[in-house]
């Protein structure tokens, strides 16, 4: 009534910013937990990030051994026929799919389907949201061009770098997870790119999960340093390197261990180098972290990562760090400060910071005990809250097509 004033309910109220929509998303990818690997992981952090916030997330890959065989599957798990990648028989690479993700997309519509792989199953993804006029954006999460180099095949970067823009170009967005990758694409002709990083749960990775059982039976002491490192065991991860830096590290300090997490083709080549060495192989995500914590120097020689998750991890973990100016390494280390960075071809530089720190004990403490603070700023949710921002946007990019008549209702009922 005229001359009434509000009450304080009225003011919070009128105060309260506008509600998000949820989005109905479809994300669609060739590998996922209990896979391991960087892309595995980050993406259920996300998956698991959309559903927490109310979006209906409905995920589409390929099944895996452990999924059951009735095809009963979790949340809105879609699983589909793959078929194992040559010579890592515990991936799978999803195959071409179009009929099935055309059936299921005009039956239940998503407001926007994300696209993490660019394999077949990625590539029928995109074919099939774009025929619908759905909305559709992608990650670049592995330099796919730049492996062909270790493997005598220089010659496909060209072409695999051709059909990778042909790929991302149609979508709306492609996120990537560093300014440096993002601008190394956009000279070579990708389009509209968006920097969006990752993050690392420090509650899982935490140095209080250091184990003095787990160094003894890696043959270490309080007092021997163990060098660290957590990686798939092939050509590309530059892992020769490591095993260089550990023999000479060994010369300065011989009570230094070597701890190598992981597997993959090139495992056999690696030990019969390093035969002193433990190689753990593949563990489970709890073993890793008691891993990480349990070492003191995290050593990554790799020079061909689009982020590498396993540095933040270390991070998390307490360790010094040395790396390539690379990457996340880039992205996330004030070298000298919470680790040491070394220029992208120095290889020799690498060798003598590892050889160095691990004379240093006080040091690696100091680098150690500020990489977990550093690490600790690395917030999973503000960079799922932008994840779900961009694809909000991309949701409402004019000339997506609207909803068929009576799909709204046909939601409801969903």
């Amino acid at each position: 009534m005229p001359g009434m004033q509000p009450d304080a309910t009225d003011l919070l109220i009128e105060n309260l910013p506008p509600a998000q929509p949820h989005l109905r998303v479809a994300v669609v990818t060739e590998t996922y937990p209990p896979e391991v690997n960087g892309v595995a992981f980050t993406l259920q952090r996300v998956v698991d990030g959309l559903r927490e916030r109310g979006h209906q997330v409905q995920l589409v890959r390929p099944r895996q051994s452990s999924d059951p065989q009735d095809g009963a599957a979790t949340h809105a798990d879609v699983l589909l026929r793959g078929m194992p990648i040559p010579r890592y028989p515990h991936l799978q690479l999803g195959l071409p799919a179009r009929k099935r993700l055309q059936a299921l997309w005009s039956r239940q519509r998503p407001d926007v389907v994300h696209i993490a792989t660019e394999g077949p199953l990625g590539w029928s993804a995109l074919r099939v949201a774009r025929k619908l006029r759905i909305a559709v954006t992608s990650d670049f999460r592995t330099n796919f061009h730049a492996y062909s180099s270790h493997y005598g095949m220089g010659w496909l970067s060209k072409p695999i770098m051709a059909y990778l823009k042909r790929f991302h170009n149609q979508t709306l967005t492609t996120m990537v997870p560093t300014a440096a990758l993002a601008e190394r694409l956009a000279a070579a002709g990708f389009e509209r790119l968006q920097v969006v990083g990752r993050g690392v749960d420090a509650r899982i990775f935490d140095p209080a999960l250091r184990s003095a059982a787990l160094r003894q039976r890696w043959g270490a002491d309080e007092s021997g340093p163990v060098l660290l490192c957590v990686s798939r065991l092939a050509r590309e991860k530059n892992l020769a390197l490591l095993i260089r830096a550990y023999a000479q590290a060994r010369l300065q300090a011989p009570q230094t261990r070597l701890v190598v997490v992981g597997d993959g083709p090139a495992r056999a080549e690696l030990q019969a180098q390093a035969p002193d060495a433990i190689f753990t192989g593949q563990l489970s995500r709890e073993e890793l972290a008691r891993a990480y914590a349990s070492a003191d120097v995290f050593a990554f020689p790799s020079r061909t990562e689009t982020f590498g998750n396993v540095v933040l991890e270390a991070m998390a973990s307490g360790l010094a760090v040395v790396a390539f100016d690379y990457a996340a390494a880039a992205q996330t280390i004030s070298s000298g400060h919470d680790g040491l960075l070394v220029p992208f071809d120095a290889d020799a530089a690498f060798v003598q910071h590892v050889t160095d720190l691990v004379c240093q004990p006080a040091r690696i403490r100091a680098l150690g005990a500020a990489a977990r603070q550093t690490a600790l700023q690395a917030d999973w949710s503000a960079i799922i809250d932008r994840v779900a921002a961009i694809l909000q946007a991309a949701s409402a990019q004019p000339g997506i097509a609207a909803e068929p008549a009576g799909s709204a209702a046909a939601r409801q009922a969903a």
